[in-house]
């Protein structure tokens, strides 16, 4: 009989009236059964975390700094467990898991390392005019308050830590929210942090239903939401809140562009292998995923067949084989939908390649050409190990092509010219441009987020330690400069 998982509620473990079980999306077997916060839980998480605002802002920072390197050195400890669960919880084969924990116990070794340097002011002199005459200015940044953290399904551990760990730095309290999905890796960061001094109230994680997420997102107890998820939700919640600051990190139709000049066949045999993996790896539910290939006109005969070949080489099934590329879909409705949508771009006219194919939640890998631009599958992100190619004459037409979309997350440009790097960095309407390799490279201390409807606001820890902060500024006067 399996025992019901606890949350952890205000720095406490608590178990409520109801419960759910999450079960794998390989093979339907019972992963745990989780306990979900009633009503009044709810509201004790939230008023413990706002009484505790100032006291956690107050913190010295090598409290926080030691409780986020416990955090870390926890992770690391217990990888392959861990890696284990979200292979179970997620279908994420596990070789891929082992990679999230490792990311995420870089991550808060990195908000560690901030939180020590953090908020050390920035002296500005103010005599420059006559005004200002033996003044100085020193700005600091102080947390806006506690921070709704409202995590995804595809990262359940490293995308909970991407919440946590910042708000720890910076002394802001937090509420997480992981998937319904996939609960029990943020649970775990629950059991790490219970193990170290931080204040009672200052963080809890709470496995809240989506149903009941409207009411946690209006409390005006929770001046700060950071959501990443799709597009569609993420934008509702602002539109909910509009006084509120919200960091959203949502979808992409990721692009990897192939210009002219990358065209030797080693270029091509690098880029059609980087393309396959990371249109493929998480079943192609990541958000910087490769959905889209544009190549030169010049290479793009070349590299088809390599992609369609490197793309059969991924080795699909039982994701707790350390072998395995492709594991299934977080859910069988999830590879149904990935099903319609590649059925009805066939349907309209492209031709598949490879792939195509649906068993229960997994989908195969699939490579598509000619696409139609009206479909689905051309317009919106397919979250699936799913792959179009098209060709285009020349840097300023493959450019045109990246930017014609509603998204932009992250783009791969693969050259070996800096002037075009330099020139992509400039046209290119996403949040990040990578040159040389695919757009699904993150590496977690740098700025992520994206332009147009794939966000706002960055993460990367330094850089969400800006978006849950704001500057004060402290004047002084009389000063002999």
């Amino acid at each position: 009989m399996t025992s019901t998982h606890a949350f952890w509620l205000a720095g406490r473990q608590a178990t409520g009236e109801a419960a759910f079980d999450v079960t794998s999306p390989w093979d339907g077997r019972l992963v745990g059964t989780v306990a979900v916060p009633t009503d009044a839980q709810v509201e004790e998480a939230v008023a413990a975390a706002h009484a505790v605002v100032d006291e956690f802002a107050a913190t010295p920072a090598h409290v926080r700094a030691a409780a986020l390197d416990h955090v870390s050195k926890r992770l690391a400890e217990r990888t392959e467990e861990i890696a284990q669960l979200i292979s179970a919880e997620n279908g994420k084969p596990v070789k891929w898991a082992r990679g999230e924990v490792g990311r995420a116990v870089s991550v808060f070794r990195f908000a560690a390392e901030e939180a020590r340097r953090f908020n050390g002011g920035d002296a500005q002199r103010l005599d420059t005019d006559l005004g200002g005459q033996g003044r100085l200015a020193l700005t600091r940044r102080f947390p806006k308050g506690v921070v709704l953290g409202i995590a995804p399904f595809n990262f359940p551990l490293n995308l909970c830590a991407h919440k946590i760990a910042p708000a720890i730095a910076v002394g802001a309290p937090i509420i997480l929210k992981p998937a319904p999905a996939t609960p029990l890796s943020g649970l775990i960061l629950g059991e790490l942090l219970a193990e170290t001094e931080l204040p009672a109230g200052s963080w809890s994680v709470l496995p809240v239903p989506n149903d009941r997420m409207p009411a946690l997102v209006q409390d005006e107890r929770l001046p700060v939401i950071s959501f990443t998820g799709s597009d569609k939700v993420g934008y509702a919640i602002m539109d909910s809140v509009p006084r509120k600051h919200c960091t959203l990190e949502l979808g992409g139709n990721g692009a990897a562009v192939v210009l002219a000049d990358f065209a030797s066949e080693e270029d091509l045999d690098w880029a059609a292998t980087r393309i396959a993996t990371f249109s493929n790896y998480q079943g192609g539910q990541s958000c910087i995923s490769v959905q889209r290939v544009i190549a030169d006109t010049s290479v793009y005969d070349r590299l088809l067949p390599k992609i369609v070949a490197a793309v059969e080489a991924q080795h699909t099934g039982d994701p707790s084989d350390p072998s395995t590329d492709v594991g299934p879909l977080v859910s069988e409705d999830a590879a149904k939908r990935v099903e319609s949508w590649v059925d009805e771009a066939v349907e309209a006219g492209a031709r598949l390649h490879t792939g195509g194919k649906r068993d229960g939640a997994s989908y195969a890998p699939t490579v598509l050409t000619g696409v139609p631009a009206h479909t689905t599958l051309a317009c919106e992100e397919i979250f699936g190990p799913v792959l179009t190619v098209q060709s285009v004459d020349g840097e300023a037409e493959a450019f045109a092509a990246v930017n014609d979309s509603k998204y932009g997350l992250q783009a791969g440009v693969f050259t070996h010219d800096l002037r075009t790097a330099f020139r992509a960095h400039r046209a290119l309407e996403v949040g990040g441009v990578v040159v040389g390799d695919v757009p699904s490279y993150r590496a977690d201390q740098m700025p992520y987020g994206g332009a147009k409807q794939s966000g706002v606001g960055r993460e990367g820890v330094r850089f969400a330690m800006d978006d849950y902060t704001y500057e004060r500024v402290l004047v002084l006067t009389g000063l002999a400069l």
